[in-house]
């Protein structure tokens, strides 16, 4: 519920400013590729400035999300391979005789084990 209201009370404002923002930038502007020639038609995008601010603004959260995926890559492979060291750990485990105590007289029960390492 309270996750809820956090998400209510980010996204409600941020729309209601994006909104604003579309409307208030309504003015047509051209963007060119072409720093030489600015006229250019062929490399000269003409389009509402609020289209460009969100393209913008998107292309940040694509460029950051990547960063961020890229960064975190180490700790996604140290999860792969403990989860493959610990589904081996289970097969070892199942595979493993049962030795009760009666049979190993003054072992600790789960002694046959490899202990865990930090």
């Amino acid at each position: 519920m309270f996750n809820r209201f956090i998400l209510i009370a980010t996204f409600v404002p941020l729309a209601i400013i994006l909104i604003a923002l579309a409307v208030a930038n309504r003015e047509l502007v051209a963007f060119t590729l072409d720093p030489f020639n600015p006229g250019n038609p062929k490399l000269t995008l003409t389009l509402p400035l609020f289209i460009f601010l969100f393209l913008a603004l998107a292309i940040g959260m694509i460029v950051g999300s990547l960063a961020t995926w890229v960064k975190q890559g180490r700790y996604r492979k140290l999860a792969r391979q403990r989860g493959v060291e610990a589904e081996n750990l289970r097969q070892a485990v199942s595979r493993a005789p049962a030795v009760s105590q009666s049979q190993a007289p003054g072992s600790a029960q789960g002694a046959a084990l490899p202990k865990p390492t930090a």
